[in-house]
């Protein structure tokens, strides 16, 4: 009964699972292959014990260092959607009524309570401008940026709520909301550039990702997104830039939304397979997909809500950037436009064009010769810039952020990788050494978890209760925190969720399988000695279980659930009763979490480090340092694809460097500007520097 079977991640528009899907429809859907059903095992593997919420699963359908980081905390999300007016007078499709904050926060007088957190862009004066000058005069090589230049990023696939190692091909959502907030302070930045393809990633990390480019905004700069893949999502970032553009034969395909549920209760009846399910909780589902052959009344019920929240929340965001009703735009979607010229003529992009005519677009608003290539800086070498360069660190007072993302696990396996999901007593060290250290004022726990190990939640929820009794301890959730992942949240003082975070999920599924008829057909037979009452519990997969097995088995998951639901109360200092009536397995949005009382706001990371300092009793005009204590660490194939795409890198650099021997050009001044472009943040004891060095100043 310790363990649970993580829940599988609610990270979209289109819940994904073995068993049900949360999906736009397409047409000329590309499906993602299904995630497998992982089940946490007891010691028979027929046996499994979870707190989860119900199995769903993405699909996308419309796509053809080990230091501490230190951030500021202007680096983080706002919860205010506001612009500069001097990018307002820039923007073509986006109104003003889009920028003047969350609905959401409006509904609650708890939530209204904490501060936003909103960024406020604020001019350098002319001392900082000549330190950030000076600074960048003595900038690492790798950190140079030619004036002028574009950060251009392309946001696709998967990105995660963690730090990224240097050898990591992902996209780390941090990492990204860091360089948009360097690229609004950077001199040297002229503008943003975004390719905005199809997104695995949940409406979580969406929504930060869209505040982080209206905070952008406010600098005055330039931000162009371009989109040749468009569902949903990658239109609710794509709007928010000032301008959107797209290839004549580009996917559009905003069509709306579905949800599926499927269930292997037949499969298992025609194989001989027999789910002994106890379920404890009636919206938790993961037991139906065992057990029913059809959808219950409650998933339903459930489903639909989760769908009316994401669609109608699309809605209203997209209808108040474009300056449309919101009834406007559901008939838009609901006419099945898949004419690129259409969104054109109804001001849903701002024009049609290649890659190429984009660039030379921005070439032309920067005032570069035709026959020049445009000066830009992309997302992996724009990350190698401290912030300490452009005097955006260096407070006193101090705020850590610990990262929890993935399923939960008490320790690490055999086959696991040390960043493979959370592990219960790496993290616990982590606590504890933070809840020691006087370094720190106050502390955001940052968690994007589905659930897992019942045992490894439960430790975790008690040690970030010890810590939150020495030092004030902020949840801000992302994508889910649902199970395990609102049971380690709940410990906090105060928990900050974005609107569209699936949380909650309070309740317990548990059972077995009996293989008896299986094994009858197959003419499989297992017999079984064993010694005392209930020793064949789980152990005797060939027979159902007998009464008394039954009715302990029973009161195991009721008092497992019991415990869950009760802890909830506590933390949330409301009455069992009270608590009951939102538990029962149920999967909230955050913004209907907000309203019955199971998160305090709705907001990102920088509205939970705003609530961090208040809590701290740190004024919210005074700057703070938030401190990454999270440690990337590269796996064997990120650190082999790394060297090899530095050795590609390399063989091109010197080739060119070569060729410049003969010219005017200067060596020296070469190698600064392409020798660390390419070779991926090489330092002068690099042997591979070192030798194309040796190898020049033999000319």
């Amino acid at each position: 009964m310790a363990k649970l079977l993580s829940t599988p991640r609610l990270t979209s528009i289109r819940l994904r699972t073995v068993t049900s899907t949360l999906s736009k429809s397409s047409s000329s859907p590309i499906h993602s292959s299904p995630t497998v059903f992982p089940i946490s095992l007891h010691s028979n593997p027929l046996f499994f014990s979870l707190y989860t919420t119900p199995l769903l699963t993405l699909r996308s359908v419309d796509n053809p260092s080990n230091n501490h980081r230190n951030f500021s905390v202007s680096a983080f999300d706002t919860k205010n959607d506001d612009v500069s007016s001097s990018s307002k007078d820039e923007t073509k499709d986006e109104p003003v009524a889009e920028i003047n904050g969350d609905d959401t926060a409006k509904s609650s007088t708890k939530d209204d309570q904490y501060p936003t957190g909103e960024f406020e862009f604020e001019e350098y004066g002319a001392w900082k401008s000549l330190v950030v000058k000076f600074r960048m005069l003595f900038a690492f090589p790798w950190e140079r940026v030619r004036k002028g230049s574009v950060l251009t990023m392309k946001l696709r696939g998967q990105i995660s709520d963690q730090l990224q190692s240097r050898f990591s091909s992902g996209l780390s959502l941090p990492q990204i909301c860091e360089n948009l907030m360097k690229a609004a302070y950077d001199p040297r930045i002229s503008g943003v550039y975004l390719h905005i393809e199809p997104l695995g990633c949940g409406w979580g990390k969406v929504e930060e990702i869209r505040r982080h480019i209206l905070d952008f905004r406010k600098s005055g700069k330039f931000i162009v997104g371009y989109a040749p893949a468009c569902g949903e999502k990658e239109y609710y970032i794509g709007c928010a830039c000032q301008e959107l553009y797209a290839p004549p034969s580009a996917y559009f395909a905003l069509y709306g939304l579905t949800v599926q549920a499927s269930f292997l209760g037949g499969v298992f009846e025609k194989v001989g397979i027999e789910p002994q399910v106890q379920r404890i909780g009636k919206y938790k589902s993961a037991g139906d997909q065992l057990m029913r052959k059809s959808i219950s009344d409650e998933n339903r019920e459930m489903l639909t809500a989760l769908l009316d929240n994401i669609y109608g929340n699309w809605l209203e965001k997209v209808a108040l950037t474009k300056g449309k009703k919101k009834e406007d735009i559901e008939q838009f979607v609901n006419d099945g436009v898949y004419q690129i010229e259409r969104l054109k003529e109804e001001s849903w992009i701002t024009d049609i064009k290649y890659n190429d005519e984009v660039m030379s677009m921005l070439k032309e608003r920067l005032g570069i010769l035709k026959d020049k290539k445009l000066p830009e800086v992309d997302y992996r070498k724009y990350s190698k810039v401290r912030r300490w360069t452009l005097g955006l660190t260096g407070y006193k007072d101090q705020i850590a952020v610990i990262r929890a993302s993935g399923s939960i696990s008490r320790t690490l396996g055999p086959f696991s990788s040390p960043s493979s999901g959370i592990i219960a007593e790496k993290l616990i060290e982590k606590i504890r050494s933070v809840r020691e250290s006087k370094r720190f004022k106050a502390v955001v726990l940052r968690i994007d978890s589905p659930g897992g190990d019942a045992l490894a939640s439960d430790l975790m929820w008690r040690e970030i209760r010890l810590l939150a009794e020495s030092k004030p301890v902020i949840a801000s959730m992302a994508d889910v925190a649902a199970s395990g992942g609102y049971y380690m949240a709940m410990a906090a003082q105060a928990v900050v969720a974005e609107n569209l975070t699936l949380t909650g999920s309070i309740g317990v599924v548990t059972g077995k399988f009996n293989l008896g008829n299986l094994y009858e057909k197959i003419g499989f037979n297992k017999e079984t000695i064993s010694r005392g009452r209930y020793a064949e519990l789980t152990a005797a997969e060939q027979r159902p279980f007998r009464p008394e097995e039954a009715e302990l088995f029973a009161k195991s998951a009721q008092h497992a659930y019991t415990q869950f639901r009760d802890k909830a109360a506590l933390s949330r200092s409301m009455t069992v009763d009270k608590m009951e009536e939102v538990a029962q397995g149920r999967v909230w949005t955050g913004k209907d979490a907000l309203s019955r009382g199971l998160v305090d706001a709705v907001g990102g990371l920088s509205r939970a480090v705003a609530i961090a300092k208040q809590k701290a009793n740190i004024p919210q005009d005074r700057q703070v340092s938030v401190v990454e204590l999270s440690r990337p660490s590269a796996s064997l194939p990120e650190v082999l694809s790394g060297i090899g795409s530095s050795l590609a890198g390399a063989d091109r650099t010197l080739k060119e460097l070569l060729n410049d021997v003969a010219s005017s050009d200067g060596i020296q001044a070469r190698m600064d500007r392409i020798m660390f472009e390419k070779l991926g943040g090489a330092t002068y004891t690099n042997p591979l520097f070192m030798l194309i060095k040796d190898c020049l100043s033999s000319f």
